[in-house]
């Protein structure tokens, strides 16, 4: 009996060692680890220059309360110590490192006297929100139209979404929301003016919940989708233009295969590789993406918190969304690596840069 227990676990260890030698030669491991690594001193030299960056900037935070004579010179010394803010600015930095790696406080807000992380933390998923369903918005519709204008190279279809690209780029995104806003007060109660809820969301159903938010959240979504679904579609249908004009697919097409499946198998396969790398970058941008769209629909996301940081020099508050812009650039890049090679087998992770 003894001897069969010592061959289970001498075969549960092999299994072990098998399994742990397997991931650490993982080509796909090896490589997230390596790029995590990376992105260590990548963010802390990205802290170090927006420190720095902020500190040149004339004034601070207490500048603005002492314009305010309600507020005694007693009160400003006891802030400027509470803050930190009498120490040299590399001490200063320095604090905010040591806490930030050993407690993971990121400090707290000058305005609000509360920690940024939970300040942060209560904006996140309205900006999330917004922002998933403008990439889903922008790619569902983009796409397609892309495909449209590519097969029906300039006739008509084609030409008319050229031009409705042009517009759509041509248009910044304080125009499009401006417009939006608008259309929105002529035709209220048809869309919700600004928000994220209405008034009696506490009572709704759960179900009612989801349609109240997903009502108010049509115009901002829409607002923050023009330009990039414009942009979108346009390096769609270039793609696959020069994707269909490669001597395999006019093989494919001699030999017999449906047109469908000669496009959506054969070329738009291999032209959504510059697509994936896109989805990276677009990720990476929710963050600054969505602020636009928000300061102008009262959206509670953290572009409104960060703009209302920015123009108050709260400090901390500005340096975590710096971070945070920072570490969704890195992973947006890390994911449209990995969705490359899912998508394209034949790429090698460690020839991407």
């Amino acid at each position: 009996m003894a001897s069969t227990k010592d061959f289970s676990r001498v075969d549960v260890a092999d299994k072990i060692t098998n399994w742990l030698q397997g991931l650490f030669t993982n080509e796909t491991f090896l490589y997230v680890v390596k790029r995590l690594l990376q992105a260590l001193l990548t963010i802390l030299l990205a802290s170090a220059l927006s420190f720095a960056i902020i500190q040149l900037a004339p004034g601070n935070y207490l500048d603005t309360l002492r314009q305010n004579p309600k507020i005694s010179p007693e009160r400003i010394k006891e802030l400027t110590i509470q803050f930190g803010l009498d120490k040299p600015a590399f001490e200063q930095y320095w604090r905010w490192l040591v806490r930030v790696v050993t407690q993971a406080d990121f400090g707290t807000s000058f305005v609000y006297f509360r920690p940024v992380a939970s300040l942060l933390w209560e904006r996140i998923p309205a900006t999330l929100l917004l922002a998933i369903a403008s990439i889903i918005f922008t790619w569902g519709i983009a796409i397609p139209l892309g495909i449209i204008g590519a097969v029906n190279q300039n006739r008509m279809a084609d030409r008319v979404l050229r031009v409705i690209s042009y517009i759509g780029q041509g248009f910044p995104s304080f125009i499009t929301a401006l417009v939006l806003l608008i259309f929105a007060q002529f035709t209220s109660p048809l869309f919700p003016v600004g928000g994220m809820t209405s008034i009696n969301y506490a009572d709704l159903s759960p179900l009612g919940k989801v349609l109240d938010i997903g009502w108010h959240m049509i115009l901002p979504t829409v607002a923050l989708s023009i330009t990039s679904f414009a942009g979108l579609q346009r390096i769609t249908r270039g793609e696959l233009l020069d994707v269909l004009r490669q001597d395999y697919i006019q093989t494919a097409r001699a030999k017999g295969l449906p047109e469908n499946r000669v496009i959506y198998v054969h070329a738009l396969r291999n032209a959504i590789n510059p697509l994936v790398t896109l989805l990276g970058f677009e990720f990476a941008s929710l963050l600054s993406g969505a602020f636009i769209a928000e300061f102008f629909f009262n959206w509670p996301g953290l572009g409104r918190l960060i703009l209302q940081a920015v123009t108050a020099q709260d400090l901390y508050l500005v340096m975590a969304s710096l971070m945070m812009g920072a570490v969704m650039l890195i992973l947006g890049n890390l994911l449209a690596d990995l969705l490359l090679k899912a998508v394209d087998p034949r790429i090698r992770l460690e020839d991407l840069k």
